[in-house]
């Protein structure tokens, strides 16, 4: 009897060290899939795939404009926009300087008011400077390069424009940070886009490819400033990132001062 309960106890002991065994691997295993998991979800936030299909109507844009400068038909075009203009003659303001910038302004006011986007004020001023700063990359040097002269011959930096590649930047941003939410109020910021292309050139400083290509450059930028996002934020932050966001911290805002404006940066350790 004594020997058959030593027996049973010694069989218990082994079945439980067995199955401690497998429960423990268990654990362990179920341990590595969650932390695979975590690394997995930072290499989708730090390489977010680029969506292609959002790039197919900018670079419509952009290709009409390019050929409008070689393309016998599509030059016509934009002389017979410019005489069908000159016909009519409108009166020249000055509001495609400022509707450009309206879309932007408007996402940032709607926040003031509770109505919020996408992302907080300072993921959003990174995303905004970022689109900003890529279509400047690409107007610039285009316009130096390419020489187009403008409708009134006042310079020879027509192409493309650099009033639509803000506007359509603005209104896009203004796109991205409300379509999930509200979209209807996410179109909202297209009108002053559009009205700014139109009166470039009913101000004779565009011809109508110029107008589209900067339509497309805009769109493009800020498409491109939303992947770039991650990286960017990645970097500002630091590789070594601390749960404790009051020790590192980065601050990204907007100012005007004395008729300037520009992006201002503060980072705190």
């Amino acid at each position: 009897m004594k020997k058959n309960f030593r027996k049973t106890i010694i069989n218990l002991f082994i079945v439980n060290l067995i199955f401690g065994k497998i429960s423990a691997q268990d654990t362990k295993d179920s341990a590595m899939v969650q932390e695979s998991k975590k690394d997995t979800s930072i290499v989708n936030i730090q390489n977010p795939k680029l969506n292609y299909k959002s790039l197919i109507i900018p670079a419509a844009f952009i290709g009409y404009g390019v050929a409008g400068l070689t393309v016998r038909g599509l030059r016509e075009i934009n002389l017979d926009t410019k005489i069908e203009i000159d016909e009519h003659k409108p009166t020249r303001i000055k509001f495609d300087d400022y509707t450009q910038y309206a879309p932007g302004l408007i996402v940032y006011g709607l926040n003031l008011a509770g109505v919020k986007g996408k992302h907080n004020l300072r993921d959003r001023t990174i995303i905004y400077a970022s689109s900003q700063l890529i279509a400047a990359a690409f107007i610039l040097p285009l316009k130096y390069m390419v020489k187009e002269e403008r409708p009134d011959r006042s310079n020879t930096m027509s192409f493309p424009s650099g009033h639509a590649a803000t506007a359509f930047s603005n209104a896009q941003f203004m796109f991205r940070e409300y379509k999930d939410t509200n979209f209807l109020l996410s179109l909202s910021g297209y009108p002053f886009a559009i009205f700014t292309g139109v009166y470039r050139m009913l101000n004779d400083k565009h011809w109508l490819g110029d107008v589209v290509a900067g339509t497309g450059f805009g769109i493009l930028s800020t498409e491109l400033a939303y992947w770039l996002y991650p990286r960017i934020d990645h970097l500002l932050r630091g590789k070594n990132k601390t749960k404790n966001t009051a020790l590192s911290s980065t601050m990204v805002m907007p100012f005007y001062q004395n008729n300037a404006v520009g992006i201002g940066l503060i980072k705190t350790f």
